[in-house]
């Protein structure tokens, strides 16, 4: 596909007679792109709880790390991947991000056909997996450029909202696809027997069925070799001065970006291995987590500034957001939000499985936590209505914030977060003390549909109070740099869930995040919504 030399998608005449026309077909093949790029990162959340069901030799600890490798890993690669379309050209990165999903997809189906498959293996992959969370940066910055800014918000929205969508579609697919043997002619592996009950969007699936666990990885190849060959041959490089003004040949392209990712690689696995436990692979030093990911966030940052030419050039003017009080505001609020969502999405299936899945029972003055529990819900049937509700909502709470204000919409929202995050929180002590704790599941359900939605409007008021505090040549960055940090909700949600749950105190996770909204509904109110603050409801 062609280099587009001119681009200039103000002007109405070219709009209209070429620009139009481009600009539809990349958003068009961007958007399933950036669909499996989610898809692909958040797929430990439903994969964990199937190794579960299988009976593979991991605790919930451990599965619940998994889960959070990814989330840690997509998160640091959003940093880099922010500035790769201005270096590298959009039509190279988004093949060569979308490429390399089929790598962890690939891996995961091989190792998930062996119950004795290494934990570090599975680890590795999760790590790979995080590719996907990285993609989102890279695709709404490229989107951004080939729309007129009268079009932006509905491109965008386009884009990130319906590939926020890949959670629910990889939510609904894969269990689905593990019912049959769909690749098993084409060498995909044997089905293995479930040890406990399953289930799907249409029904539950009894222990003793089979299942095909591998295919959770090698769907994804349905949709992932297509969209290679359509991001090829269907999406340009704008080779302007205000996008990419240097465009390198491909193979140059690919090796900047690749390099840049490296980085972020490097920082998240170190990170990792001084936080986790030695039995996991890790240092065993056993760093807390939230220093651990100041370090890495800040050392990713550090890094890429001392890389050559274009590259350190254009992150020294990125960098001076970070001279802006309000980024950082922007940045705790925009974690509530977005970093709840995501993070949720990822604990969300496997904390039903493990609360709800087993009944809790004394035994000679101990409480037990493993017994299954024949009348469990399944996790599997359940868990996607939650991020589907978060992800449909999110446009909502832009037309709320242009109607009533970007931050008294996220101050409503920072109150239901609180409510929601405590009434979860009681009943899941409660169900974590029951022999029978399906009576307390539909009440949590219900709670954390709430908490979902709240965090999907608040996603939508962030995002319109950024655009209305920056000056412009400030908000771009400033929403890429809150984005990136937010996502490490995916790696932190889960972690906490895999303490406590370990502990066997699951509700400490929802008061200490009741806690953290709490916080953010002093800072909205202290820096957008005092009548004589800077800023006033923006």
């Amino acid at each position: 596909m062609a280099d587009l030399k001119r681009w200039q998608p103000e002007d109405e005449q070219f709009w209209s007679q070429t620009g139009k026309a481009i600009a539809t077909r990349n958003l068009w093949i961007s958007i399933p792109s950036l669909l499996c790029g989610f898809a692909v990162w958040m797929l430990w959340s439903i994969l964990t709880v199937q190794m579960l069901n299988l009976g593979f030799p991991y605790s919930a600890s451990d599965l619940f790390s998994l889960t959070a490798i990814a989330g840690l890993t997509g998160a640091t690669l959003r940093i880099p991947a922010s500035f790769f379309v201005r270096l590298c050209g959009g039509r190279y990165t988004i093949f060569l991000t979308t490429s390399l999903l089929m790598i962890p997809a690939i891996g995961t189906g091989l190792a998930l056909q062996d119950k004795n498959t290494p934990f570090w293996v599975f680890q590795l992959m999760a790590l790979l997996s995080g590719i996907g969370g990285g993609n989102f940066a890279a695709s709404m910055s490229n989107i951004s450029f080939f729309f007129p800014k009268k079009q932006q918000g509905l491109a965008l929205g386009l884009n990130a909202g319906l590939g926020n969508f890949g959670v629910t579609s990889m939510q609904i697919l894969v269990p689905l696809f593990m019912t049959f043997g769909a690749f098993t002619a084409l060498g995909g592996g044997d089905s293995m027997i479930l040890q406990k009950a399953s289930g799907t969007l249409i029904g539950a699936i009894p222990a003793g069925s089979e299942t095909w666990v591998q295919n959770g990885g090698f769907v994804w190849l349905l949709l992932l070799v297509p969209l290679a060959f359509a991001t090829w041959f269907g999406m340009n490089n704008i080779n302007t001065d205000e996008v990419t003004p240097k465009l390198p040949s491909a193979p140059v392209s690919f090796a900047i970006q690749l390099s840049m990712l490296s980085i972020g690689f490097l920082t998240a696995i170190a990170g990792l291995w001084l936080m986790l436990p030695a039995t996991a692979n890790g240092s065993g030093f056993g760093i807390p987590k939230e220093l651990v990911l100041i370090a890495v966030l800040f050392a990713t940052v550090f890094l890429l500034k001392l890389l050559p030419g274009a590259i350190r050039a254009s992150l020294e003017r990125q960098y001076q957001i970070f001279g802006n009080k309000h980024t950082w505001v922007m940045s705790v609020l925009y974690v509530m939000t977005f970093g709840s969502f995501i993070g949720f999405s990822a604990a969300f299936p496997l904390s039903i499985q493990v609360i709800f899945g087993y009944s809790h029972q004394l035994a000679d003055g101990v409480m037990t936590h493993t017994t299954v529990n024949p009348n469990a819900p399944s996790a599997l049937t359940y868990a996607w209505i939650a991020p589907f509700i978060g992800a449909l909502i999110r446009p909502v709470g832009g037309w709320l914030a242009d109607k009533l204000g970007g931050a008294f919409v996220t101050q409503l929202c920072s109150v239901v977060m609180i409510v929601c995050a405590l009434g979860a929180g009681y009943y899941m002590q409660q169900a974590y003390q029951s022999a029978t704790p399906e009576q307390f599941f539909m009440p949590f359900f219900l709670i954390f549909l709430g908490l979902f939605a709240a965090s999907g409007i608040g996603n939508g008021s962030t995002f319109r109070t950024i655009a209305v505090v920056f000056p412009k040549e400030q908000a771009g960055p400033v929403l890429g740099w809150t984005s990136a940090v937010a996502a490490y909700g995916a790696f932190y949600i889960p972690q906490v869930f895999g303490e406590q749950i370990k502990a066997a105190t699951p509700e400490y996770a929802m008061v200490g995040f009741a806690v953290f909204y709490a916080i953010c509904l002093v800072l909205n109110w202290f820096f957008y919504l005092r009548k004589n603050g800077e800023f006033y409801n923006p």
